[in-house]
């Protein structure tokens, strides 16, 4: 019994300045970190109804309540036909009201029952997937894309363990972020996710003028010498042991 007590006494003393480590210093424990909730819509029936759905009705809804939203498709047209929608709330408790608060909202309800009615017994869409994260420390709040934008990147990196996951966000918060910014990778929003369908996981959504600008600034980072200091640090090793991208054309009534 004493050794199992000691045994373990030394492993939460030998864990604590890891896990020091781990958290970031770049923002105060009380800063607002905005929230953001991914919506992915696999469309089963085309884009019209759906696209004028999420146009005319439920971003205004959003919209009423502060919450600015985005509204991608896939960037290349062969790829199955999806809607991507991006909710920024300022918190995570506003996060909660809209949610419920949204259902109170006369002109939604009334604007949204043809498009319920319609869709009930022919869905418009298969079934959507949400991620729900919320910001880095190192970008608390979105930054707005240029108007020349064309092309943006979603980039979801899975970690084999929530510890790893967390050196992956510490990552981006003490470096990563700063050389996308020296190289061209326009960063909009990075979130450390709460929720999702595969977990545990970092989303972040960046944007390009168009494929060629985005292939420059990727090999601008790949070659910069911070990079290359950083990958070979073993507090980084086996951070990010999947991830996947994501290419998406901006929807005219997106407000990204």
């Amino acid at each position: 019994m004493q050794r199992r007590n000691f045994v373990k006494a030394v492993g939460i003393m030998a864990a604590a300045p890891a896990i020091q480590g781990i958290a970031s210093p770049l923002a105060p424990a009380s800063a607002k970190k905005e929230i953001y909730e991914w919506r992915i819509y696999t469309l089963t029936g085309g884009g019209d109804l759906p696209d004028a759905f999420f146009k005319d009705v439920l971003i205004p809804a959003y919209n009423r309540f502060g919450i600015q939203a985005g509204a991608f498709a896939p960037y290349k047209k062969e790829e199955e036909e999806k809607r991507h929608i991006l909710f920024i709330y300022p918190d995570l408790e506003t996060f909660h009201t809209v949610k419920k608060e949204i259902w109170n909202d006369a002109d939604f309800r009334k604007d949204a029952q043809p498009f319920f009615d319609a869709s009930a017994s022919s869905p418009a869409y298969a079934a959507f997937d949400t991620y729900l994260s919320e910001a880095f420390d190192r970008i608390p709040v979105h930054r707005t894309p240029d108007k020349s934008r064309g092309l943006f990147e979603i980039r979801i990196y899975r970690s084999p363990n929530e510890e790893a996951n967390r050196r992956k966000v510490k990552m981006f918060n003490a470096d990563e972020i700063d050389i996308f910014d020296k190289v061209g990778v326009n960063s909009v929003c990075y979130g450390e996710v709460f929720a999702a369908p595969r977990m545990p996981s970092v989303m972040y959504l960046t944007w390009y003028k168009d494929e060629t600008a985005r292939a420059e600034a990727w090999a601008k980072f790949g070659a910069h010498p911070d990079w290359q200091r950083i990958r070979a640090l073993p507090e980084y090793a086996y951070t990010a042991t999947d991830n996947q991208s994501i290419f998406l054309s901006p929807l005219p009534y997106s407000q990204l």
